[in-house]
């Protein structure tokens, strides 16, 4: 008997997961959307000129969950996924001096490379969102503050 070496792809889409691919006697995989999310978020923090992801709040909230030993890799990103396809909406601080067009379209590139060979999905779009710049030094200059203001 033959057997069937046509690779599948994803086919439908269970609420609240991503994909879900079958083949005929082999099964069923499920991709939950918070997976998405979290490899969208791994792809962008390797872009070079990424300081973190999220808003302020979240970046708080994440510094919180990091301190306990619970980091959230898919802060700052919010997906829709459909049957075939995915949007990802990312959220980052970028380093102070980088060119924001060049770390926008970066992650761009490397979150569409990663939900496409990792998940296995089309890109509907990828929306960048820089919410700030971090400056060097920036952190330093929190000690400086912190003294005591009377003697």
């Amino acid at each position: 008997m033959a057997e069937n070496t046509t690779p599948t792809t994803p086919k439908s889409v269970v609420p609240g997961s991503a994909a879900s691919t079958s083949q005929s006697g082999s099964g069923k995989t499920v991709i939950d959307d918070t997976v998405v999310a979290k490899v969208a978020g791994i792809a962008a923090r390797e872009v070079s000129g990424v300081y973190a992801l999220g808003g302020g709040a979240a970046r708080a909230i994440g510094a919180i969950r990091s301190a306990i030993g619970n980091e959230d890799h898919g802060q700052g990103v919010k997906v829709e996924v459909g049957e075939r396809q995915v949007a990802a909406d990312v959220t980052i601080v970028a380093e102070y001096p980088v060119s924001l067009q060049d770390v926008a379209e970066g992650v761009r590139k490397s979150v569409g490379n990663a939900i496409q060979h990792i998940i296995g999905m089309e890109i509907a779009e990828i929306n960048v969102t820089i919410q700030d710049v971090h400056i060097p030094g920036d952190d330093d200059n929190d000690d400086d503050k912190k003294e005591s203001r009377v003697a």
